[in-house]
């Protein structure tokens, strides 16, 4: 098997090893699902 070196299939993510709706900025690297479980964690605040 060929590793994909860009698009979707390049990245997942660092907790459930998912490929879809991956947030990249500040090179998180995780999926929406897991940065709702850590975004506190690592120092994210709700606002509004």
């Amino acid at each position: 098997m060929v590793k994909k070196k860009f698009g979707k299939g390049s990245r997942v993510c660092r907790r459930c090893g998912t490929h879809g709706a991956l947030i990249r900025q500040y090179d998180l690297l995780v999926c929406r699902r897991c940065f709702r479980e850590v975004a506190q964690k690592i120092g994210f605040k709700k606002c509004g």
